[in-house]
């Protein structure tokens, strides 16, 4: 293999595929300074003085922008926004398959399956997805994600409907918990969707939780083994 083609394979590598474009960076930080770049000029926020155009408004907001300013949604906590989504995704799944189809799909066994397929499908097409869109560098909901994966992976489609059909099981072994306890015992207790999805978000994160503790003493005992050849050496 040529120097040039193992260049090029090394810049499509997974380590290099977040590399800082430092050019760019300071081109655009030149830009906001104004013209020439001056380190001791102040940094111009004015958009009319950037972009030319005349802005309307008279709003110091609407007149003045700053790109490293985070919005509303990033300054809240990542643990609220994980559990926001999955919970809101569950319930639209009820209200949509549960609620929608329960009038032609009379068996409770087939409607349930129906069901956990639909949800593992929305996970792997909507709600990891939504997190990936999210998250930093620091892949901080990695804890929220049963099958957490960098990049899409074509195999975690049919490893989520499964993990989810299987959670639509206990899901309905709690509604008959629920319905012994309250007193329910004809099947009269209505699924909806918000306990449907605050059922969902429990047993799930229950068995990600699991997850993530066996991954994290699987890591400490990786870590504590080289460690020891380390010090043997």
């Amino acid at each position: 293999m040529s120097k040039k083609k193992k260049e090029k394979k090394a810049e499509t590598t997974i380590e290099n595929f977040y590399d800082l474009k430092v050019d760019e960076v300071d081109e655009l930080v030149s830009i906001l300074k104004g013209e020439g770049g001056s380190p001791d000029k102040e940094i111009i926020t004015d958009i009319q003085q950037i972009t030319g155009e005349e802005v309307k408004g008279t709003s110091r907001k609407a007149k003045n922008f700053d790109p490293y300013k985070r919005d509303k949604l990033a300054m809240l906590p990542t643990w609220l926004k994980a559990v926001f989504i999955k919970w809101w995704f569950a319930g639209a799944v009820c209200y949509f398959i549960v609620w929608g189809l329960s009038v032609y799909i009379q068996n409770d066994e087939n409607l349930m399956l129906l069901t956990g397929v639909v949800l593992g499908i929305v996970v792997d097409i909507f709600v990891n997805p939504a997190f990936r869109y999210l998250e930093s560098d620091r892949r901080e909901y990695d804890p929220y994600i049963m099958f957490p994966f960098p990049f899409k992976q074509f195999w975690t489609f049919f490893t989520n409907i499964i993990y989810y059909v299987f959670i639509m099981f206990l899901v309905a072994r709690l509604y008959g918990v629920l319905q012994k306890l309250t007193g329910f015992i004809d099947g009269s207790l209505a699924v909806e969707p918000l306990l449907f999805a605050t059922f969902c978000l429990i047993i799930d994160m229950a068995f990600i939780g699991i997850k993530d503790a066996i991954v994290y003493l699987v890591k400490k005992n990786r870590k504590k083994r080289s460690e020891e050849v380390s010090t043997d050496v």
